[in-house]
């Protein structure tokens, strides 16, 4: 599978090079357009700044894997550390790491983005027949009866007992290669994710797409308004420190693609000097943060075997109004020490609270949030992200707290945990209602995101928006964007399958381009 990938640390990496196309990041949505594009025929290179990594080298040890499947070996945070960021890096991107939740984007958000922001084709059926591909070549389907975990359960005989909203997931997992391990969020030694890395990189390294990994794009070059390629540097896949100076490379591309997230892409835009005349790059950050409620039972639950999420609640997320926001539960099971996080206590008080961790199940309570954020590039090459809850967001996370600690007591949890600092340790459901936003701010409780988003954002007013519907560039020609931040706003739920879609709207409108402008040149 190596054939086609190279090292940017490999001494014997050119220098430069000439190519039609460049796609910086390989998650959903580059991995996507790298395919697209390689199979019409295109000389295209894809750049990524982590590993390429087989399943075998996949691991349980947190230790190990957070350093090299996450940004910042898992340690991203927003500029207060109120808000911790899990973004993924690797060929696969956070498609590596992710659990699998496969859901469409909700209709009444569509209708949004089409009224608000010109995004006709939201409302359209290629949009709808578009998610049905995707689908089917990731292999989504709902999750079975055999496959949803204790942890899941609870939940789901919760909704029962509530008479809430909510039910079964789907996922995008291999049915037979899907050991059940739970360590879907430290990689898959199994293979069993049908995932970027498992099923498009393969397609798009066959019609002879080139990849170089460790690599950092620091800059998209522009002239005359056009794109005209990236220049970057080698790095560490682990701690991102860039090689030596000639490690330096140059690609002179017709097209550039930035899918690097909603928080890479954004940076990289903006230390680029790209024409931004309404100063919109990089603002109108969301995330989905969330935080984790713990139910304590009688029996054992062991939350992190099995599938890790396979239900969810959806009676607190109400799409009809785009801005009342709303709050998404789903399980939020975690290893060792990503429980150790959110579990209260301190020294032997929190040893002993750890000795329960075979029984407990958790929620986490994500906000469809309204509140927006701003990504600022850094001297070093990485990022900053200043991102804080208004009022409303706070409310809304105080109502998905009550929500969650109900349901785990009507899965028949002894004790709810809520996270606020000090932590609530609730005995009855009664005991829930008192939490409202007076209660919460920043590291109270503390929270953590996994969707950053809408940074880059689709419109059709180029005074309101920074790509055009299509996905590019409203100010400089060649320049797309084709990962999470193109979505206009937030929507409550997981992103994977709306950013390989996108990804594949995206490859077909620079095919179209493409083709148009070679034509034309001609």
């Amino acid at each position: 599978m190596s054939n086609g990938v190279l090292s940017a640390r490999d001494p014997d990496r050119p220098e430069s090079i000439d190519v039609d196309a460049v796609v910086v990041g390989l998650g959903a949505g580059g991995s996507m357009v790298l395919r697209e594009l390689a199979r019409a025929g295109l000389d295209v290179l894809g750049l990524e700044m982590g590993s390429w990594y087989r399943p075998e080298e996949a691991s349980p040890n947190e230790a190990e894997m957070l350093p090299r499947l996450f940004q910042e070996s898992g340690a991203r945070a927003t500029e207060d550390f109120s808000v911790s960021i899990l973004q993924g890096k690797g060929v696969g991107g956070s498609t590596l790491h992710n659990t699998n939740l496969c859901k469409r984007l909700p209709n009444a958000v569509l209708d949004h983005w089409a009224d608000r922001f010109g995004l006709d084709w939201a409302t359209g059926e290629s949009l709808q027949r578009d998610f049905e591909t995707v689908e089917d070549l990731l292999n989504v389907h709902r999750v079975p009866d055999h496959r949803v975990n204790r942890n899941n359960s609870i939940i789901e005989s919760g909704l029962d007992e509530l008479g809430w909203d909510g039910g079964r997931l789907k996922h995008n997992r291999h049915p037979e290669a899907c050991k059940q391990s739970g360590f879907c969020e430290l990689g898959c030694p199994n293979d069993g994710k049908q995932n970027a890395a498992k099923v498009l990189i393969p397609q798009a390294l066959e019609a002879g797409a080139t990849i170089w990994t460790e690599a950092r794009a620091d800059q998209i070059t522009t002239r005359d308004g056009r794109a005209t390629g990236v220049c970057g540097t080698s790095v560490d896949p682990i701690d991102g420190s860039p090689g030596s100076k000639d490690r330096d490379f140059t690609i002179r591309a017709d097209v550039v693609c930035a899918a690097a997230s909603a928080t890479g892409s954004a940076a990289l835009i903006r230390r680029s000097d790209v024409p931004d005349p309404h100063r919109l790059a990089g603002t109108n950050l969301h995330m989905h943060p969330g935080a984790t409620v713990v139910g304590l039972y009688d029996r054992d639950v062991e939350s992190w075997s099995g599938n890790p999420q396979s239900v969810e609640c959806t009676e607190f997320l109400d799409h009809s109004d785009p801005t009342s926001g709303g709050v998404w539960l789903v399980a939020g099971a975690a290893h060792p020490a990503g429980a150790s996080t959110f579990l209260p206590g301190f020294g032997r008080s929190h040893g002993r609270m750890m000795q329960s961790y075979p029984k407990i199940a958790s929620i986490i309570a994500m906000l469809h949030d309204q509140s927006a954020g701003r990504v600022h590039p850094a001297d070093d090459g990485g990022l900053h992200i200043d991102y804080s809850l208004h009022e409303p967001d706070y409310r809304e996370l105080a109502r998905g707290l009550r929500g969650a600690g109900r349901i785990l007591f009507a899965g028949g949890a002894r004790e709810v945990i809520v996270p606020t600092t000090p932590a609530l340790r609730a005995s009855s459901p009664g005991d829930l209602d008192g939490i409202d936003a007076s209660d919460l701010a920043p590291l109270s409780p503390a929270l953590a995101a996994v969707h950053p988003m809408s940074t880059l954002w689709m419109g059709s007013d180029p005074e309101e928006s920074v790509v055009d519907p299509r996905g590019q560039h409203h100010q400089v020609d060649g320049l797309w964007v084709a990962d999470g931040s193109l979505f206009p706003t937030s929507f409550g739920g997981p992103p994977q399958i709306p950013i390989y879609t996108m990804g594949l709207r995206v490859g077909r409108a620079i095919l179209q381009e493409y083709s148009s402008t070679m034509s034309a040149n001609r």
